[in-house]
């Protein structure tokens, strides 16, 4: 028999958030976990099916897979690991309520954690979001205390096991007729405790340091990306596996370029003679000097394109493109002969009737036929 939708089983939109598709496997395994229907094997194949779908749809990496290639975007023996053997209401829960009642490896032993996460924001500029380049950082990381070794335990002593949780790091909660398995209080679920910390460490078994790392800055990177690190967030408890560092690039904004995606946009300012009667302009590219050729009588706002003088993008084949967008500079504290030329220019060009400033005769006709 075909598998049902995902969505459909849990009852959600495909642009469900998370909080909404937790909301609704927690609805239906309520509903049909086998501890309230201990005969009942269609609510059995109900809320094995529910938690498939919760375990795809809650991960970010599976949901992507499932909605770009169905069921077979997924592994089946990954999505149906766990569902065997349905045990209390609190094992209906853990991978929800996880991070709120302790929740962690199932078992006789110690609750084990992944490490977190860390954010490094790093400023670049965009010659070297261009160009791509290879720097170091220095991140804050634990080390293992030399003192103690590791134990958190002062020299010459050891930690016990806890008295609260008999080492398994977890006990359990009664709740009406839920049974709530929580991460030990005393031990923190390490199954440990410690009665004579070290003097060095305070009883954490590792000394925070700083660390440098190699780091790999792709030509085309742009502001708000972020690059992966495996491994070099916080390290996990317990045994668990370390979190991950996410590189998050801030671009400074630019004395001459503006980006936007690919392209490029800088302003040009020209007098406005050069507008008038046209000739080549240098202008700068991140890649050296280019040329474009001002027609006569260039207006502000006209916009010229260099092909190929953006940026190339990280996924992208071809570079961007530069557009040049011109504004023509009034001149300023003019002397009185200065003056006198222009006026004489004015005059010359009053002549010349409305073909020297087609645009400001029209403009002139619209606001009379405004006031009319």
């Amino acid at each position: 028999m075909a598998k049902r939708d995902f969505y459909e089983i849990l009852g959600v939109a495909k642009n469900a958030s998370d909080d909404d598709i937790r909301k609704a496997y927690r609805k239906l395994a309520m509903k049909y976990h086998p501890d309230r229907n201990p005969d009942s094997k269609e609510a059995e194949d109900k809320f094995k099916e529910a938690k498939e779908a919760y375990e795809v749809l809650s991960d970010e990496e599976k949901r992507a897979a499932y909605d770009r290639f169905g069921h077979a975007g997924v592994d089946p023996n990954a999505a149906g690991a766990g569902m065997g053997g349905a045990g209390g209401f609190a094992d209906a829960f853990g991978d929800i309520f996880g991070e709120i009642f302790g929740a962690g490896r199932r078992g006789g032993g110690p609750q084990v954690y992944r490490g977190a996460d860390l954010k490094y924001n790093l400023e670049i500029s965009l010659e070297q979001a261009a160009n791509g380049f290879d720097t170091e950082i220095r991140i804050p990381s634990w080390e293992s205390c030399e003192t103690c070794h590791g134990s958190g335990a002062k020299p010459g002593t050891s930690p016990r096991t806890c008295h609260t949780c008999g080492g398994s790091g977890a006990v359990r909660m009664q709740q009406g007729f839920f049974s709530v398995q929580q991460t030990c209080p005393t031990c923190h679920g390490s199954g440990k405790e410690i009665t004579d910390p070290c003097a060095d460490c305070d009883g954490v078994g590792r000394i925070r340091k700083n660390k440098t790392l190699q780091v790999k800055i792709p030509a085309g990177i742009d502001d708000g990306m972020r690059i992966r690190s495996s491994g070099n967030g916080e390290p996990g408890l317990n045994g668990g596996p370390p979190g991950d560092l996410f590189v998050e690039i801030r671009i400074k904004p630019h004395g001459i370029f503006q980006r936007d995606g690919e392209d490029l946009h800088c302003e040009l300012t020209i007098p406005f003679t050069k507008a008038a009667l046209g000739g080549t302009l240098e202008v700068p590219t991140l890649s050296g000097r280019g040329e474009i050729t001002i027609p006569e009588g260039t207006q502000t706002g006209k916009t010229f394109r260099l092909r190929g003088k953006g940026i190339k993008g990280v996924r992208s084949s071809y570079p961007g493109d530069l557009y040049c967008h011109i504004a023509v500079e009034t001149p300023v504290r003019l002397n009185d002969e200065q003056k006198a030329l222009l006026r004489q220019f004015e005059a010359s060009l009053s002549n010349g009737g409305d073909r020297h400033s087609p645009k400001s005769e029209s403009w002139t006709d619209k606001v009379k036929n405004f006031f009319s």
